[in-house]
């Protein structure tokens, strides 16, 4: 027996932006998005057709953390009148940081004890989102949960409310164009780990295998062309479509092993979450050969029957956009990815992976040479180094 479920209205387009006023109906609304020229720009129009949001929060940081969340709620608190919807505009900071205000109700401590104890959260209803995403990755825009950093205690949490899935999420390839090559890569890159990773899932079912199929055969043949031609608004809608297969087929399933893996890379290293959460697929893939059932089908349906021959392809689309799947290059040792991987298997989202403990422990421990040490630096280096010359605040 299995279930799908998924709520969400999906509206996609070009130009489909010009909807959302009417999606709103005059209801009173509050906007997050970021601080930034392209975004003030599309509020601006939002507000001239909608109205004036009753609330801005345009200070929306990468990998949300507790102290701005807090202050970011407290300004909800403030208002005489709740509003009625929030309007989220943007990566899948924004979305996410959305779902904690339309959880909180201008209460940030019920969040944060319902974060860490599971216990007391808010019981009323949250207040209706509609996500607007402006990256083709995250898939926050169709699940019902956000991710929450607690960078004190270097710990990551997940908001996990089935009220919390968008009423509506507006896609428009159109708002995506003029992103940076290193944003649309990392944010491109996570979209694919997530169709993967809700394939080697214990949760697993017909409808997320056959969403995740799509999105990550559409991601794998549109990225590569989109990272050397980024204006074309084609490539951003078939990579729009990617992403958004890939949110629905996780929505269903959650992620997995390379996910779990990936919050202490970010934390310890600074490894942007997309490129964090997909280095280490090709070794994965590896640990996947001889498994069936509908695992099997669906990455034979990717890859073919040689996973191993699948993993050499996959990484060399990575390091034909810079991104090396090797540890070594994001200065994680041996050892270091050894433990990392065993105790990511222990985790909430290790958990969920059907693979065995013993092949991918096997996959993980054959590191070859870090790429710097042959051509000078990394093309993980050199990718990171990249994004942070980039200076883009719109996050995963």
């Amino acid at each position: 027996m299995w279930t799908y479920v998924n709520p969400v209205g999906i509206e996609f387009g070009i130009d489909s932006f010009a909807r959302l006023p009417f999606l709103i109906r005059k209801r009173r609304y509050a906007l997050v998005s970021y601080d930034e020229p392209f975004f003030h720009d599309l509020a601006d129009r939002l507000a001239a057709e909608a109205g004036q949001p009753l609330l801005t929060i345009m200070d929306v940081v990468p990998n949300p953390d507790y102290r701005i969340l807090e202050a970011q709620t407290k300004r909800f608190a403030d208002l005489d009148t709740p509003p009625e919807l929030i309007v989220a505009i943007g990566g899948g900071s924004v979305i996410d940081s959305a779902k904690v205000f339309a959880a909180a109700h201008g209460n940030f401590g019920a969040i944060k004890t319902f974060l860490e104890t599971k216990r007391n959260d808010n019981s009323t209803l949250s207040t209706p989102i509609i996500a607007v995403p402006t990256t083709a990755g995250t898939g926050s825009e169709v699940t019902c949960w956000g991710t929450v950093w607690d960078e004190a205690t270097s710990n990551k949490y997940s908001l996990a409310r089935p009220d919390l899935y968008p009423v509506v999420a507006l896609v428009d390839p159109r708002l995506m164009l003029g992103k940076p090559r290193q944003l649309t890569i990392s944010t491109g890159l996570d979209a694919l780990s997530h169709a993967l990773e809700s394939i080697w899932n214990l949760n697993g079912n017909p409808v997320s295998a056959n969403h995740a199929v799509v999105a990550a055969r559409l991601a794998m043949a549109t990225l590569p062309k989109l990272a050397s031609d980024l204006s074309n608004i084609e490539l951003r809608t078939e990579m729009a479509k990617a992403a958004l297969f890939a949110g629905l087929a996780f929505s269903n399933t959650k992620t997995a092993i390379a996910h779990s893996v990936s919050y202490p890379i970010t934390l310890r290293h600074g490894v942007q979450h997309g490129i964090a959460c997909s280095f280490s697929l090709p070794m994965i893939l590896r640990s996947m050969q001889g498994v069936g059932g509908l695992c099997g089908q669906s990455l034979t349906q990717i890859f073919g029957s040689d996973f191993h021959a699948g993993a050499d392809r996959l990484e060399e689309t990575l390091a034909s956009l810079g991104v090396s799947a090797n540890p070594l290059d994001y200065k994680i040792g041996k050892d270091e990815w050894i433990e990392l991987i065993s105790d990511a298997l222990e985790g909430e989202r290790g958990k969920n992976f059907l693979g065995s403990k013993q092949a991918l422990l096997g996959a993980a421990g054959h590191l070859r040479s870090a790429t710097n040490e042959k051509k000078g630096v990394g093309v993980g280096q050199a990718f990171l180094a990249a994004q942070r010359v980039s200076g883009s605040k719109e996050s995963v």
